[in-house]
């Protein structure tokens, strides 16, 4: 029996499109201003923006070898924007920076029509839902928060980013089922992404790949185009 399901973002509930092609280039656009000011001599004064800065230059340095100064923190976040990434210093950042772009109205998370629905339905059969995301927790709660949908927050009981560890990780979804007390066989994990599946699967989860888009279908996890299609 599902007691609770764990949902990607981006490519399950969200067209990869707006992360691409809204989210990131605002995202982007920020830094770039940031930079600028800061080259022109405009200190940072937000404690929690010179934090995430400094983790960048720790893991410079480790990974080599060498010292970057704050200018050079800026350009790594942006390269690693670039190549997406999935680093908890950047994720950090995003999630500061799309929080004014949401609160602003420059923009509302994309959300497929047939997610608002089944979400519903499930919390009214009792289910728990959750997300698991790269995104930081801010930035999902922001996405759904701020949704072409409304509200969708209240239908959420849980929220995980890659501080449980990578998606693609049988160890990261063996600590979410141990963090949630859940027998993992009784947990359904959705995704379009088939390594994730199979990390979910490993750690004992029911799957089920979402196939929108440009996604190539599993045959190794059951397949569905829409929420409405999951059978529990």
């Amino acid at each position: 029996m599902i007691q609770g399901i764990l949902t990607d973002i981006e490519g399950t509930t969200t067209a990869v499109d707006f992360v691409f092609n809204i989210l990131f280039p605002y995202f982007r656009e920020q830094l770039l201003q940031l930079g600028d000011g800061y080259a022109n001599g405009d200190p940072i004064h937000q404690p929690e923006i010179l934090a995430i800065l400094e983790e960048v230059q720790a893991i410079v340095e480790q990974e080599e070898g060498q010292r970057v100064d704050l200018a050079g923190a800026i350009a790594t976040l942006h390269q690693w924007s670039v190549a997406d990434r999935k680093i908890a210093p950047l994720k950090a950042l995003q999630g500061m920076i799309w929080q004014q772009g949401y609160e602003n109205g420059d923009f509302q998370g994309h959300i497929y029509a047939d997610v608002p629905p089944q979400l519903a339905q499930w919390q009214a059969q009792g289910v728990k839902l959750g997300v698991y995301s790269s995104g930081s927790v801010p930035a999902q709660k922001l996405l759904f928060g701020y949704s072409t949908a409304g509200d969708l927050t209240p239908y959420f009981d849980w929220y995980f980013d890659l501080a449980v560890g990578s998606k693609k990780e049988v160890t990261s979804y063996q600590t979410i089922a141990a963090t949630l007390g859940i027998p993992p066989e009784n947990l359904l994990f959705l995704s379009d992404v088939e390594a994730e599946l199979d990390a979910a699967q490993g750690a004992g989860f029911q799957t089920v790949q979402l196939v929108r888009g440009e996604t190539v279908g599993s045959d190794r996890h059951p397949t569905v185009s829409s929420f409405a299609e999951i059978v529990l």
